[in-house]
């Protein structure tokens, strides 16, 4: 496991970004405060990253609110993007210039299933991004070089890209094909993210990752999605 990082002083070798200032516009609220088993999709991510970084920064809009998070046995702080749902490259921008480690982990607040040995892996092969059952590049969750991923941004950014996808091409990022994490995430949890009030689970759903969406769960039993590039 990487380092474990107590306080601000003492080294940090790999920090987690939590990308957590999007409007939620299909969700019709602040989906990040939604439950699911009594903890809160934002809370799930940050304690999944917690799993595998020394630090984490959750990135929230310019007038978003610092949600109190559960007990994380590592440091989180939250950073404010420059301006109101800028996009998922602006938060990533804030989120590097927050971070300390020379390796970044970046993940949505709206995956609750990250999987923290998927998210080990994608560390061990920086920079690097999952590849799902269908073939596709998932942008997130994804590991970066830090110092690299700032060139790359600003430049994309000063270009007027916004998509996350950009800057893994850019700095050649390695795709990790699904057999190669499969072993960890069978069901392929850690792509899943939540977009729509049903993507929540009911009482009596499990979720799985279906192939080729953007951010959505299947609505079966036995049943989930991937992150697109809006947050």
């Amino acid at each position: 496991p990487p380092g474990r990082a107590g306080g601000r002083d003492e080294p940090v070798k790999v920090s987690g970004i939590v990308l957590a200032g999007g409007a939620s516009r299909r969700f019709g609220r602040d989906k990040l405060v939604e439950p699911i088993d009594g903890v809160t999709l934002l809370e799930r991510a940050v304690l999944a990253l917690a799993g595998v970084v020394d630090e984490v920064v959750v990135v929230i809009g310019p007038d978003g609110a610092a949600a109190q998070l559960r007990s994380v046995d590592r440091p989180v702080r939250y950073a404010r993007d420059p301006e109101p749902f800028g996009g998922p490259l602006v938060g990533l921008r804030t989120g590097l210039a927050e971070t300390r480690g020379p390796i970044v982990v970046v993940a949505g607040g709206d995956m609750p299933w990250l999987v923290p040995g998927v998210l080990g892996l994608l560390v061990e092969r920086v920079p690097a991004a999952l590849v799902d059952p269908a073939g596709m590049l998932r942008p997130l969750p994804c590991a970066l070089d830090r110092a690299a991923a700032l060139v790359a941004v600003d430049e994309l950014l000063a270009g007027g890209e916004r998509r996350l996808r950009a800057v893994l091409a850019r700095v050649g990022s390695s795709a990790l094909p699904w057999a190669d994490w499969q072993v960890l995430d069978p069901g392929g949890l850690t792509l899943v993210d939540i977009d729509e009030p049903g993507d929540l689970p009911g009482t009596s759903e499990t979720p799985t990752l279906r192939s080729g969406s953007r951010g959505r769960r299947t609505r079966s039993h036995k049943g989930g999605g991937g992150p697109g590039e809006q947050r």
